[in-house]
């Protein structure tokens, strides 16, 4: 990606993967916009980034990339595919600790403004994950 990290690989690899939660202020915007629908009860802004990095980072703790490829950056707008790996050790949407190894993949676009995410679309391969926890058959 040109121009270093960005701030989607930033964000995957320093919060979501690494846990440094306090960095949210730094690289979200306070008004974000998120057009992904989010988890239930998760609230709208930079609060509900928060609110899905704890869930996630709550049902998978040892969440890695396992890749972030292709990533790019044009104007404002950054995007990355990236698969993800981890173990499922909390509940997660409702789903008891199973202890199984998951691997699943999005898609992350992001428009940058003022040095800060200010929106956000994507799409994550929650089927994928559902069926590998059991929560739903394959």
């Amino acid at each position: 990606m040109a121009g270093g990290q960005g701030l989607i690989r930033r964000f995957y690899n320093e919060v979501l993967t690494g846990g440094n939660l306090a960095l949210i202020d730094d690289l979200v915007a306070d008004d974000v916009v998120d057009h992904e629908e989010g988890f239930p009860g998760q609230p709208p802004g930079k609060e509900g980034v928060k609110f899905y990095v704890n869930a996630v980072r709550t049902a998978f703790p040892d969440l890695a990339v396992k890749t972030s490829e292709p990533a790019l950056a044009d104007g404002d707008l950054e995007a990355v595919h990236v698969t993800l790996t981890g173990t499922h050790q909390g509940d997660f949407a409702g789903v008891p600790a199973t202890g199984k190894s998951v691997e699943f993949s999005g898609i992350d676009i992001i428009r940058v403004q003022d040095g800060k995410v200010a929106e956000h679309w994507g799409s994550t391969d929650t089927m994928s994950l559902m069926q590998q926890i059991g929560a739903v058959p394959k």
